[in-house]
């Protein structure tokens, strides 16, 4: 088990970081930092002998958070950001169907499964619908608030 990352390196998170107790002064599950957020690396070490953690310095709100080498990349490494992360909530700005039938309809509500930064047309999640995921582009989902 060899670390990706040494002191100093400037990394990319690619994931949005929230308490999970370890963060003393602050509510489990409270955001801590967002994805797409650039920091230095400050310490590596290693939880239960199994995986490497990272101490990384985030200058922009001047926080040390403990990340794992998965939610992690080079600042080098192409970075697409997104309008939504995973867990985000939304709602489908069109109906969508597979093979001319509607399976979930205009104003839905969704959940954000998981970001695909790399697809041709840009942005795409697999969102959770009520009984369904599928694969949306960025351009068919809205904010739930500005429904």
């Amino acid at each position: 088990m060899r670390p990706n990352y040494n002191y100093g390196d400037e990394v990319r998170l690619i994931r949005n970081v929230r308490n999970d107790g370890t963060y003393p002064g602050m509510d489990i599950g409270k955001p801590l930092v967002a994805c797409g957020s650039t920091g230095h690396v400050q310490s590596v070490g290693t939880y239960l002998q199994d995986y490497i953690i990272y101490g990384v310095h985030f200058l922009e709100s001047d926080i040390l958070v403990g990340c794992r080498e998965e939610e992690l990349i080079s600042i080098d490494d192409k970075w697409v950001p997104s309008k939504y992360e995973f867990r985000d909530k939304v709602r489908s700005l069109i109906s969508l169907g597979i093979n001319g039938e509607i399976i979930v309809d205009k104003g839905t509500p969704g959940e954000i499964e998981k970001v695909l930064r790399d697809m041709p047309g840009g942005v795409q999640y697999h969102v959770r619908f009520p009984g369904r995921s599928l694969q949306v582009p960025e351009t068919a989902l809205e904010d739930p608030a500005d429904y």
